[in-house]
């Protein structure tokens, strides 16, 4: 007798994240932009805007194409499911909620000339709560000072050096978030 394999939906959290942001491509491709512009970027705009207060947090999950959806989701399905299964999902999804609030806050406030998307900030804010997750009492992992120095150091070290399209300021806004609450969610 053969066994049927079943399928799980083992990290609701980050498989609804990647899948609403699909869903965001989608929409987006099929309105040719126009979803993408008013409802998934965040930008300086009226607060009478009945859009701009959903979009300081539905920014993560607009995409500029295939490519910048892929390159964050990958990074996503990879750091977020053991993020999940450590912390609870409501916990997940409170830091995914606002890492993009202040991301999207930030974006409005400071930066009244250009518009933000993409799930980056998440990602970094990902990648430093998993190196935080092997924190022991008294003792700093050298994982998390190499993600530190690597990751938001290098991003840094690129908002000085290259004018590109590529929010360094989410990143690093991303990581602090998550040392924020990958410190306070280990308490």
């Amino acid at each position: 007798m053969k066994r049927l394999v079943k399928l799980q939906y083992n990290s609701p959290v980050v498989l609804t994240f990647a899948l609403c942001s699909l869903g965001a491509l989608l929409l987006g491709f099929a309105t040719d932009g126009w979803t993408t512009e008013k409802l998934f970027s965040v930008y300086r705009c009226s607060l009478a805007d009945a859009l701009a207060y959903p979009r300081f947090v539905l920014h993560v999950l607009g995409h500029s194409g295939y490519s910048h959806y892929i390159g964050n989701m990958m990074m996503v399905l990879v750091v977020g499911p053991p993020l999940e299964e450590k912390y609870g999902s409501r916990s997940l999804f409170w830091a995914i909620f606002l890492t993009a609030l202040v991301a999207g806050l930030v974006q409005w406030l400071f930066f009244p000339n250009t518009a933000l998307l993409g799930a980056s900030g998440i990602v970094f804010m990902m990648i430093v709560m998993s190196s935080l997750s092997g924190m022991k009492d008294g003792h700093i992992p050298i994982t998390l000072i190499l993600v530190l120095l690597l990751y938001v150091g290098g991003e840094i070290v690129d908002g000085v050096m290259l004018s590109d399209n590529v929010s360094q300021l989410t990143h690093i806004i991303g990581g602090v978030c998550g040392a924020f609450m990958g410190i306070s969610m280990r308490r």
